[in-house]
């Protein structure tokens, strides 16, 4: 396809005001972490449905690849309530995570934490009036009905860093440059999803019309190619997607790949950037419909060069948005419309 977009552009006041309030929430962030080192809290337990829990894979990265003394993990609300894991007790910091606040799994979730003996269920939700925050034994709400991603992972990245250095796993200093990174978010975004709009107006134009695409991602960045697959693409737009990790790519679904076969891969900037070069370098042989969203050719003014790893993937996830909105430019189908959520029961 060529048709051009006139995709609606982002409310560009509420993204930056979203941001900026949850950058302002630092202190209360660290006094959170520090109650919790305290306390004995050992494990972090991120949990919601779709794009709630995969808003937590940033920190989920952070967490695992420099955490020794503290552990993480990340679940599906559904799946823990039914497994009631061994391992979430007393020692346990939850963060379940709804933007409606109503999703019944993740309320189910935060009471099957409660059962479970989790020292503190944290919620993390649009409104401080919803089901899920009365739940809750503390609350974190952002009140945009259009910024979602972003504030949530602005405050677990801060939350991530401060126990880390509460627990001895990454120096103080560490904490405080990554924030230096977290504070230039709200204009950096901003600013990324301006340069990069023409690039994914491009891709949404020659994808829009594909029978499938496959999208790909690598550490931190793979749930944001899921996300695009499934939330966006699936959920959103009615149409035929499918995410995978990058380097899990080459253990199946790469004998799908033809000279026509569309293929979307966000790359980071992280230390998983090899999987995802990988990916692409095969890519580049064997199809002609390879398209790229690559953090590194992003301005991200602001960012310190240290911290652009972990800011990535966030701004990664705001441009698939934006490509989102992009399609839905093109079909004319809402990003609004569904045929079963929160329609039916289900």
């Amino acid at each position: 396809m060529t048709q051009a977009s006139t995709a609606v552009a982002p409310v560009a006041s509420d993204l930056e005001a979203t941001i900026q309030w949850a950058v302002g929430q630092r202190d209360r962030v660290r006094q959170l972490a520090a109650e919790a080192i305290a306390q004995g809290v050992r494990a972090v337990w991120f949990t919601g449905c779709g794009g709630s829990v995969y808003a937590s894979s940033p920190a989920g990265y952070l967490l695992t690849r420099k955490g020794r003394a503290l552990a993480s993990f990340r679940m599906n609300a559904d799946e823990l309530n039914h497994a009631r894991p061994a391992a979430l007790g007393g020692q346990s910091l939850v963060l379940a995570s709804s933007h409606s606040g109503k999703t019944p799994e993740t309320l189910e979730a935060a009471a099957t934490a409660r059962s479970l003996g989790a020292w503190r269920v944290v919620a993390f939700t649009r409104s401080s009036e919803s089901p899920l925050a009365a739940t809750a034994d503390e609350v974190f709400a952002y009140g945009s009905e259009h910024t979602v991603w972003e504030p949530k992972q602005v405050l677990y990245g801060y939350l991530a860093h401060a126990l880390l250095a509460g627990a001895g796993d990454e120096p103080g200093a560490d904490e405080d440059a990554a924030a230096a990174g977290y504070a230039a978010l709200p204009g950096a975004i901003g600013h990324a999803i301006a340069q990069a709009d023409p690039l994914l107006a491009s891709i949404a134009a020659e994808l829009a019309g594909e029978p499938i695409v496959y999208v790909l991602g690598a550490g931190p960045s793979e749930d944001v190619a899921r996300c695009l697959a499934m939330c966006y693409l699936q959920e959103m737009q009615w149409r035929h997607a499918a995410a995978f990790n990058a380097g899990e790519f080459f253990h199946g679904a790469f004998e799908m790949i033809t000279e026509r076969m569309p293929v979307l891969l966000f790359m980071g900037e992280d230390e998983t950037r090899p999987v995802a070069q990988r990916a692409s370098r095969f890519l580049d042989r064997y199809t002609r419909r390879a398209f790229r969203v690559d953090s590194a050719e992003l301005e991200l003014p602001g960012v310190p060069a240290a911290c652009r790893a972990e800011i990535g993937p966030i701004v990664l996830g705001a441009l698939s948005y934006r490509l989102a909105q992009h399609y839905e430019a093109i079909t004319g189908h809402s990003l609004e419309n569904r045929r079963y959520m929160f329609k039916v029961d289900y």
